[in-house]
């Protein structure tokens, strides 16, 4: 494990609860501290869930560990069952309690509780949230599903498998892909784990085909259920405008259906409003594109193929699926990154430069500490990226959500740098009337005495060794010079100047300086 200030992915067991909050009639009992109570709030808070998880704490004290804290969960998974009455129990331990080895699972059995008990066994020193998401999933599944009952023909019907609690637009993705696979004349059999119950889930072999929207979540479920149901699943993740339609083909055929011409060609305005004249000047520009795998891949290909964008940058802290993230960078002709630490992202995300960054919540702070325009596409996220509104992030109206919310942020730049440039226009300076109002006396700014300052001779500044030891300064010229290029590139543009002043041996910048050195990087 590794202290850090920031993290993408919290202990497997919050994945867990990902789950037990998603579905409805399952009951968590969670072998934990105190102090692990905390992931309560990240639904709660961030969510804004109007329930608490169902997940009861064990909450075992430091004075317990020298007593039987094994008969503590017992009593707390008894006391559960007989309060909540659910269909399924889960249980398990936090990364706490994992080191008292306790055996929630075995525990829970001697219990011989009246419903299906699933145990689980999250390492929370080798795996993350996102895996615990996926293994609790698996292993519910395996629990409760049974043999298929209903009969073959009729209408053709699917899962859609991966949604989950706390994700990133999970419930208006679902809502997107319910829609369009009922338009495609397929019928819904069980949506999960968001919404489901553990009699839903008793019947997802009742299905002819899986669609699996998330892999981090739903892939180790439904390569089960292939093989021990013979049940295929789709592989495309339909965001984009082409992802979509390749989407609706793949499910056509899976289904045995043709397609209806018409549905494949539906509204969607995004296609036309990145080929549109206002939209022009976004051709080329440079992206940096970091989330989960899911998301970052899709991210890139819609950045690149769609919006004309150039991938400078892709990465992922799913180190699970670092493979097809690789394969994905390698077409764009960039390294991928795969980490879990912020500061080597920012470091990237510093180095590169790019003109947008989409990321997280991490890389919305990373990109507003650097300057840099930015837009939420995959999880960690915060508050504000579970709005009130339908936002999906998937199929064609989903395509429409992912222009306005990449492209808005490069508008809203260009507005900001037009700003600045006319900032001293004798129209439009910050002390002018309001030109609506005709010839009129602009009120008078408050004068504020400057602090006195203490004058340094050269003599009494040490000098290092080179000119290259310190970094140079800016004369003021210079630095108005530097603030009429547009901000989203001013942060480049500094630090190519100071790295060519550095090596030139300029201590002081000028004006002069800040054009040689743009000759000099532009050669």
């Amino acid at each position: 494990m590794q202290l850090t200030l920031w993290t993408y992915e919290g202990p497997p067991h919050v994945g867990a609860m990902r789950i037990a909050t998603a579905m409805d009639g399952v009951h968590y009992v969670l072998h934990a501290p105190q102090g692990d109570t905390y992931a309560d709030l990240l639904f709660t808070m961030i969510e804004r869930l109007p329930k608490r998880p169902p997940v009861t704490y064990t909450t075992f004290q430091a004075r317990d560990l020298g007593s039987d804290t094994a008969e503590l969960f017992k009593n707390a998974a008894r006391e559960a069952y007989e309060r909540f009455r659910p269909q399924a129990m889960l249980v398990g331990a936090s990364c706490t309690a994992e080191l008292i080895q306790d055996d929630p699972g075995g525990l829970a059995e001697a219990l011989a509780l009246p419903v299906p008990v699933v145990p689980l066994e999250l390492p929370s020193y080798q795996k993350k949230e996102n895996w615990g998401a996926a293994e609790t999933f698996y292993r519910i599944v395996r629990a409760l599903s049974r043999p298929r009952q209903a009969p073959a023909g009729g209408v053709p019907t699917c899962n859609i498998l991966g949604p989950t609690a706390l994700g990133f637009r999970h419930r208006d993705d679902l809502r997107e892909i319910r829609a369009l696979l009922e338009r495609m004349g397929i019928a819904v059999n069980v949506a999960a784990p968001l919404s489901a119950t553990p009699a839903d889930l008793a019947r997802l072999a009742d299905a002819d085909f899986n669609v699996v929207l998330y892999p981090e979540i739903a892939q180790s479920a439904a390569n089960w259920l292939k093989k021990q149901h013979g049940m295929p699943f789709t592989t495309v993740v339909p965001i984009g405008v082409r992802a979509t339609r390749e989407f609706i083909a793949e499910v056509a055929g899976l289904a045995g259906i043709a397609v209806d011409p018409a549905l494949e060609d539906a509204a969607s305005r995004a296609p036309w409003y990145a080929r549109s004249v206002d939209s022009t000047y976004l051709t080329g520009k440079r992206v940096f594109v970091f989330g989960d795998a899911t998301h970052a891949i899709a991210a890139a290909r819609v950045a690149s193929d769609e919006f004309g964008f150039e991938v400078v940058g892709l990465g992922t802290y799913s180190r699970e699926f670092a493979r097809e993230v690789r394969a994905a960078a390698a077409r764009y002709g960039v390294e991928a990154l795969i980490s879990d630490d912020y500061l080597e992202v920012e470091q990237k995300v510093a180095e590169l430069s790019p003109e947008l960054v989409l990321g997280t919540q991490m890389e919305r702070h990373i990109a507003k500490r650097l300057g840099l325009p930015c837009a939420v596409i995959s999880a960690p996220v915060h508050v504000q990226d579970f709005p009130a509104r339908h936002s999906p992030q998937m199929g064609f109206e989903g395509a429409n959500v992912l222009f306005d919310s990449w492209v808005h942020p490069l508008m809203m730049g260009l507005e900001e740098h037009l700003l600045g440039m006319f900032r001293e226009d004798f129209e439009f300076h910050d002390g002018a009337a309001p030109s609506h109002l005709g010839k009129s006396t602009p009120p008078a700014a408050r004068v504020v005495p400057a602090e006195p300052q203490e004058i340094v001779t050269p003599a009494a500044v040490p000098q290092p060794a080179n000119a290259g030891d310190i970094a140079p300064g800016w004369s003021a010229d210079a630095e108005r010079e530097l603030g009429k290029i547009p901000f989203f590139v001013r942060g480049k543009a500094r630090r190519n100047t100071e790295r060519f002043a550095r090596d030139t041996g300029v201590l002081t910048i000028t004006i002069e300086t800040l054009y040689d050195a743009k000759a000099h990087y532009g050669r």
